[in-house]
């Protein structure tokens, strides 16, 4: 199976650090977010990767090169403008069997080859992984109908919702929904998908995952990386 590391975003929200470095090279503790990833994949048999790019791409491309002494191969797709996050997919030729699509700054213990497995018995065309996140409200949220009137009156509640994680798998089928050189993102992607009436499903995963996209979860990414690394690379 091959997979596509979307590489190419300017990671704003890491803002100053992102000015001059890519946020896929920002490191945890030694080791750049990135090549966690890379060596993940590595692990999971998972060794023909193509990096998409755009954003201080020879940054990316200096360090990682060929990919040889990750043990993988590694090629790059060049974005000339931005695409958004499924948009970069019509620029990469080979994909023409089920692929692993995922940012390149999630931290994550999931199974990659479990997610695939899944996505293989529903016979779907797309598969997002997905976990699930709680918010405490700590106000009073009030409930009323067109009128105004009040038809309830909730204390302090707790929100229970799933988020995609940004690791997906496709079928090749996707492509042609995708046209060249047109910016999509991946919920746009997947609401033609459903219009359409292919089959899209979601993978429940309730191990370690965190999103890198805010200096608070950079500091977090870190410290648990310090202190967890047997779980995220545990062919160490």
């Amino acid at each position: 199976m091959k997979a596509v590391i979307l590489a190419g975003g300017k990671g704003t929200r890491l803002a100053p650090y992102t000015t001059v470095f890519p946020k896929p090279l920002m490191p945890l503790v030694d080791t750049p977010i990135l090549e966690v990833v890379i060596r993940q994949l590595k692990f999971y048999g998972i060794t023909q990767i193509t990096l998409a790019v755009g954003h201080l791409a020879e940054l990316l491309m200096a360090y990682f090169g060929d990919g040889e002494r990750f043990g993988v191969h590694i090629e790059y797709s060049r974005e000339s403008s931005p695409l958004g996050t499924a948009g970069p997919l019509a620029l990469i030729d080979g994909l023409d069997d089920t692929f692993l699509v995922m940012n390149g700054d999630v931290l994550t213990t999931m199974n990659y080859l479990d997610l695939a497995g899944f996505h293989r018995k529903k016979g779907a065309a797309a598969t997002i992984a997905m976990h699930e996140r709680s918010v405490k409200i700590d106000l009073g949220v009030i409930e009323s109908d067109v009128d105004q009137r009040i038809t309830g009156y909730i204390e302090k509640p707790t929100i229970h919702y799933r988020v995609s994680m940004g690791v997906y798998i496709f079928d090749p089928q996707v492509l042609a929904l995708i046209e060249p050189g047109q910016k999509l993102d991946f919920p746009d992607l997947v609401l033609k998908l459903i219009q359409q009436g292919s089959v899209v499903m979601g993978y429940p995963f309730d191990g370690y995952w965190l999103d890198i996209g805010r200096t608070d979860d950079y500091a977090q990414a870190s410290e648990e990386f310090a202190r967890l690394r047997h779980l995220f690379l545990p062919q160490e």
